[in-house]
């Protein structure tokens, strides 16, 4: 295991307003070293469902999505909710309240999942300078991103972009026969910040949703006659007044 030094990633947000961890040192930084838990956590994107809410008619992508209550580290799911955006954020598929099939409770309660929640939540008070006892409304995102030989698939069809939160965690789970899918950073103004392959499992960006877009570039196969898939874990924090309701 190797340590990773949190005050200089915090330092890096604070002074750019993102920063990559590689896989091995974002595992480490989740500190769950349970390997028996993260094949389990990896192997539940096999059965994600049919997002059928792309506006652009695309049937590419596949997700599931859960919300939680995050204090202090401590993760507690939330009701079963949709998922909304303002057309602000999101161009294509904004203002509609979109229903995904609810993450599962084994995942939802896997060690792997309060972990990834419990080292965020308490990255994003730290370096946001928030009390501790202030509660995030937390919202987790599990996609896979299908390309084919006529069809390419498009991570962010939306483009870059803002997600409408604070924070942004995203990680790669796993690339299989894909090329492509450039994760791009830009200020609101359209001053490129970095381009970067999420390339191997674990591979992470942490981004403040207020100071910079973020978005991916279309993948395609690599074997055009073979499947080809994406996968990646999105969190998203957003901050909750004291007495906000529960859902």
């Amino acid at each position: 295991m190797r340590l990773v030094n949190r005050t200089a990633l915090k330092a890096q947000i604070g002074a750019v307003g993102y920063a990559r961890l590689p896989g091995r040192a974002a595992i480490d930084f989740f500190e769950c070293h349970d390997a028996e838990a993260w094949g389990r956590f990896v192997g539940s994107w096999d059965d994600l469902g049919a997002d059928l809410y792309m506006a652009d008619g695309g049937r590419y992508r596949r997700r599931r999505h859960a919300a939680f209550r995050v204090v202090d580290g401590v993760a507690e799911r939330k009701p079963h909710q949709p998922h909304f955006q303002s057309r602000d954020y999101n161009r294509l598929n904004g203002d509609v309240q979109r229903w995904f099939m609810p993450v599962s409770e084994a995942v939802a309660s896997s060690p792997v999942t309060r972990a990834i929640l419990r080292q965020c939540g308490l990255l994003f008070t730290a370096v946001s300078g928030r009390p501790a006892d202030q509660p995030w409304h937390v919202e987790l995102h599990q996609f896979r991103i299908e390309a084919s030989a006529e069809t390419e698939g498009r991570p962010t069809p939306e483009g870059r972009h803002r997600d409408g939160v604070d924070w942004v965690l995203v990680m790669l789970i796993a690339r299989d026969n894909v090329s492509e899918g450039l994760t791009e950073i830009s200020t609101p103004g359209g001053e490129a910040l970095g381009q970067f392959m999420l390339d191997v499992f674990g591979d992470a960006v942490f981004l403040d949703d207020h100071r910079v877009l973020h978005g991916v570039t279309p993948i395609t196969p690599i074997d055009p006659a073979a499947p080809a898939h994406r996968d990646a874990l999105v969190v998203t924090f957003r901050a909750q007044p004291v007495d906000a309701p529960a859902g």
